[in-house]
């Protein structure tokens, strides 16, 4: 596909221009960092394959469009205190990331390969406060406290045959967050589109829980979620652009890597993004806006497309 100038690699000074639209309060960033395709685009020169993500993340801090990161390995488990003193070492004042829970607290059923013996059990640590305070929260507090946004607790998609309804869902998301410290920023990002109901933003916006716009195969557009006038539930905003509905994780891979280029653009996700970054702004509420490579092809040059959007109607 021949790129649009809208699409291209901002230059230095527009950079400069781009980062002057965004809303003070509104942080851009990407889902990860270690990605050897943005050579040249975020980072000045190539990376080694492993042992450099303390590196890569202290430029990825210095690009102007980013004021914000996501970690998604922590979903894998948490960061060994090794790791989050290093990231916390070369990252700026102030600047914020959003870190997946360990899917130990958000998977009701085992049903990955990495818990082989146990597919099709009842996870016993689904949403276990005792262990979320002690191996997630306490790790973060204690070696990467200043830097630490919110919590997002990802919910794969729960399957009709676990029976549990929306009512439920919401039910057990009450109690779990109840026991959680008051202090701490947490969203929710679910994969069942019927459990966006009533109760469920009542319960997240009783315990200051923002719901999490989230761009994904089989939920609504986050445009269609941001509609729902009951959907801003805390005193910030979260969201994840990852894939165009319809398109699975494993095609957007195959399709878009090695993610130096937009691919694919997706005019009503790049006009979503900036809805909620005019919203944060009007609402005067902090937003952390995540772009996944796979939502157009390259998450740095979306995040560029959504800046100028913003620059020019300002």
């Amino acid at each position: 596909m021949i790129p649009e100038s809208g699409d291209l690699p901002p230059t230095p000074a527009e950079l400069d221009r781009l980062r002057e639209a965004i809303p003070p309060l509104v942080h851009f960033g990407t889902s990860t960092w270690t990605y050897p395709g943005w050579t040249g685009l975020v980072y000045a020169k190539p990376y080694p394959a492993t042992g450099a993500s303390a590196r890569m993340l202290a430029e990825y801090a210095r690009f102007p469009l980013f004021s914000t990161v996501g970690i998604d390995s922590s979903f894998y488990g948490t960061p060994k205190p090794k790791s989050l003193e290093s990231w916390a070492k070369v990252l700026p004042p102030g600047f914020k990331c959003v870190s997946k829970v360990w899917e130990r607290l958000t998977v009701r059923t085992f049903a990955s390969p990495r818990e082989e013996g146990r597919t099709g059990q009842l996870n016993p640590d689904f949403l276990n406060a005792d262990l979320f305070i002690s191996d997630v929260w306490a790790p973060y507090r204690t070696y990467f406290g200043e830097h630490t946004g919110p919590f997002v607790f990802e919910f794969q998609a729960i399957g009709p045959d676990e029976k549990v309804g929306p009512d439920q869902f919401a039910t057990m998301l009450d109690g779990f967050f109840g026991r959680l410290p008051p202090e701490g920023e947490y969203a929710v990002e679910i994969r069942n589109e019927n459990y966006l109901s009533p109760a469920y933003f009542a319960v997240l916006r009783e315990h200051g829980v923002a719901h999490l716009f989230n761009s994904w195969t089989r939920m609504p557009p986050i445009g269609a979620q941001l509609d729902r006038p009951e959907s801003l539930t805390a005193r910030f905003l979260v969201a994840r652009a990852l894939l165009s509905p319809g398109r699975s994780y494993a095609d957007a891979v195959d399709r878009f890597s090695p993610y130096d280029r937009i691919q694919e653009r997706n005019p009503r996700l790049r006009g979503d993004l900036v809805r909620l970054a005019r919203t944060a702004a009007e609402l005067r509420l902090p937003a952390y806006l995540l772009v996944n490579n796979r939502a157009e092809g390259s998450a740095p040059l979306t995040i560029a497309a959504v800046a100028r959007m913003l620059a020019d109607n300002r």
